[in-house]
């Protein structure tokens, strides 16, 4: 048995979640909600030029969130499920299919993205992918079950290997993984920014890379899939 963290957008999600959840905001967002997300998203742009790629994202789910400001439990789940529904199409199903046999060799499975949690609940379910654990970006809450409209922590880069190890490290505490577990590690995941991951995961497997990346995983003769 292993553990195997699953990367994804770009990886097990063939296509880019910022790009669906930009559509379906531009229908369901009001004048009013558009006004701080808009700000928001112009910082986004400038903070890119000047500081990359990686910081872009992080400033562009800042500025999305305050759009969920004030909306309920309920709400969040309607709109996330229309995200699922529109990207879909894109799913990565030999993936999936390779996922479901690693599970049927009883290993634990990690899907570990920068994506909103509440968008991949939804499309865990949507492709029927069952006792799979969770680790994303969070939103956070008021004790009413309102959303504030911030971010917990975005987990992306070193971040996704400080994060998966806290949960081991939790699991293990909570008697939920063997150290047959604890001794092996898959990780499948598509950019450079994983790759701290793959340099902590006994079994790095690229899904999906650009050129760039298929360089990288040629280099450290890294698996493509």
């Amino acid at each position: 048995m292993a553990i195997v963290t699953v990367d994804f957008d770009g990886t097990l999600y063939k296509g880019d979640s910022f790009k669906i959840m930009f559509q379906i905001a531009k229908k369901e967002y009001t004048s009013k909600e558009w006004i701080p997300v808009a700000a928001g998203l112009g910082k986004a742009a400038i903070s890119g030029i000047l500081k990359g790629k990686n910081v872009f994202k992080k400033e562009f789910f800042k500025a999305f969130a305050k759009g969920f400001r004030g909306k309920t439990k309920q709400e969040m789940d309607t709109f996330f499920e229309k995200l699922v529904e529109l990207g879909k199409t894109e799913v990565h199903t030999e993936l999936i299919d390779r996922i479901k046999e690693h599970q049927s060799k009883g290993d634990t499975i990690i899907l570990l993205s920068g994506a909103l949690q509440p968008f991949l609940e939804a499309f865990v379910k949507e492709v029927d992918l069952r006792d799979v654990h969770i680790i994303s970006t969070t939103l956070t809450y008021y004790p009413n079950g309102v959303c504030t409209g911030e971010l917990g922590n975005i987990v992306n880069g070193e971040g996704k290997v400080t994060e998966v190890k806290r949960w081991m490290m939790w699991a293990k505490k909570e008697g939920r993984l063997s150290q047959e577990e604890l001794n092996e590690m898959w990780a499948y995941a598509d950019s450079e920014t994983d790759i701290p991951l793959f340099r902590l995961a006994d079994h790095p497997v690229v899904v999906n890379p650009k050129s760039a990346m298929k360089h990288v995983a040629i280099e450290n003769a890294w698996p493509l899939f």
